[in-house]
Protein backbone atom coordinates (compact mmCIF):
# COMPACT_ATOMS: atom_id res chain seq x y z
CA UNK A 1 0.00 0.00 0.00
CA UNK A 2 0.82 3.54 -0.53
CA UNK A 3 -0.15 6.54 1.82
CA UNK A 4 -0.22 10.06 0.12
CA UNK A 5 -1.19 13.13 2.63
CA UNK A 6 -0.76 16.52 1.95
CA UNK A 7 -0.82 18.80 5.05
CA UNK A 8 -2.50 22.84 5.02
CA UNK A 9 -2.01 25.51 7.62
CA UNK A 10 -5.17 27.19 7.71
CA UNK A 11 -5.81 30.52 8.89
CA UNK A 12 -7.52 31.29 11.89
CA UNK A 13 -11.23 31.88 11.16
CA UNK A 14 -11.42 30.25 8.23
CA UNK A 15 -11.44 26.63 9.18
CA UNK A 16 -15.56 26.59 8.13
CA UNK A 17 -14.84 27.47 4.43
CA UNK A 18 -12.02 25.25 4.34
CA UNK A 19 -13.62 21.68 5.34
CA UNK A 20 -16.88 22.42 3.22
CA UNK A 21 -14.62 23.23 0.12
CA UNK A 22 -13.79 19.57 1.08
CA UNK A 23 -16.64 18.10 1.83
CA UNK A 24 -18.47 19.59 -0.94
CA UNK A 25 -15.86 18.74 -3.61
CA UNK A 26 -16.25 15.93 -6.88
CA UNK A 27 -13.20 14.14 -5.88
CA UNK A 28 -13.57 11.29 -8.51
CA UNK A 29 -11.55 8.94 -6.32
CA UNK A 30 -13.83 6.50 -6.33
CA UNK A 31 -13.68 5.81 -10.25
CA UNK A 32 -9.65 5.35 -9.81
CA UNK A 33 -8.04 2.06 -10.07
CA UNK A 34 -5.76 1.27 -6.85
CA UNK A 35 -8.13 3.33 -4.59
CA UNK A 36 -8.87 2.61 -1.33
CA UNK A 37 -9.93 5.20 1.19
CA UNK A 38 -9.83 9.03 1.82
CA UNK A 39 -9.69 10.98 5.10
CA UNK A 40 -9.62 14.56 5.59
CA UNK A 41 -8.08 15.24 8.71
CA UNK A 42 -8.36 17.88 11.65
CA UNK A 43 -5.54 18.47 13.58
CA UNK A 44 -4.31 20.57 16.67
CA UNK A 45 -4.68 24.17 16.53
CA UNK A 46 -1.86 26.89 16.82
CA UNK A 47 -1.66 30.87 17.32
CA UNK A 48 -2.36 31.23 13.92
CA UNK A 49 -3.65 28.20 11.81
CA UNK A 50 -4.90 25.16 12.51
CA UNK A 51 -3.27 21.95 10.21
CA UNK A 52 -5.38 19.93 8.14
CA UNK A 53 -4.01 16.79 6.11
CA UNK A 54 -5.55 15.05 3.44
CA UNK A 55 -4.71 11.20 4.02
CA UNK A 56 -5.47 8.55 0.66
CA UNK A 57 -4.62 5.08 0.79
CA UNK A 58 -3.91 3.65 -2.32
CA UNK A 59 -3.22 -0.17 -3.34
CA UNK A 60 0.79 0.78 -4.16
CA UNK A 61 2.26 3.89 -5.50
CA UNK A 62 1.72 2.59 -9.25
CA UNK A 63 -1.62 3.22 -8.39
CA UNK A 64 -0.98 6.60 -6.61
CA UNK A 65 1.00 8.29 -9.28
CA UNK A 66 -1.65 7.31 -12.22
CA UNK A 67 -4.01 9.40 -10.17
CA UNK A 68 -1.97 12.50 -10.61
CA UNK A 69 -1.72 11.83 -14.47
CA UNK A 70 -5.04 11.28 -15.07
CA UNK A 71 -8.16 13.35 -15.59
CA UNK A 72 -9.66 12.47 -12.82
CA UNK A 73 -6.96 14.33 -11.06
CA UNK A 74 -7.25 17.44 -13.05
CA UNK A 75 -11.06 17.30 -12.58
CA UNK A 76 -10.59 17.08 -8.49
CA UNK A 77 -8.51 19.95 -8.43
CA UNK A 78 -9.50 22.44 -11.46
CA UNK A 79 -11.39 24.84 -8.51
CA UNK A 80 -8.04 24.17 -6.21
CA UNK A 81 -6.53 27.71 -6.63
CA UNK A 82 -9.90 29.65 -5.06
CA UNK A 83 -9.28 28.33 -1.47
CA UNK A 84 -5.75 29.11 -1.65
CA UNK A 85 -6.64 32.87 0.20
CA UNK A 86 -7.52 29.98 3.19
CA UNK A 87 -3.47 28.64 3.18
CA UNK A 88 -0.71 29.48 5.24
CA UNK A 89 1.74 28.78 3.03
CA UNK A 90 2.11 25.95 0.36
CA UNK A 91 0.80 22.17 1.11
CA UNK A 92 3.20 20.08 2.43
CA UNK A 93 3.22 16.50 0.26
CA UNK A 94 4.29 13.63 2.61
CA UNK A 95 4.06 10.16 0.44
CA UNK A 96 4.96 6.80 2.67
CA UNK A 97 4.80 2.82 1.49
CA UNK A 98 3.39 0.86 4.25
CA UNK A 99 5.96 -1.82 5.85
CA UNK A 100 3.43 -2.91 8.35
CA UNK A 101 -0.29 -2.69 9.20
CA UNK A 102 -2.05 -3.86 12.29
CA UNK A 103 -5.56 -4.80 11.95
CA UNK A 104 -7.83 -5.45 15.32
CA UNK A 105 -9.36 -8.63 14.89
CA UNK A 106 -11.86 -8.57 17.61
Amino acid sequence: MYIAMNRFRIAKGSEADFEQIWLSRDSHLEKVPGFIEFHLLKGPEAEDHTLYASHTIWANYAAFEAWTKSEAFRAAHHRAGESKVHYLGHPQFEGFEVRQTVKNRG
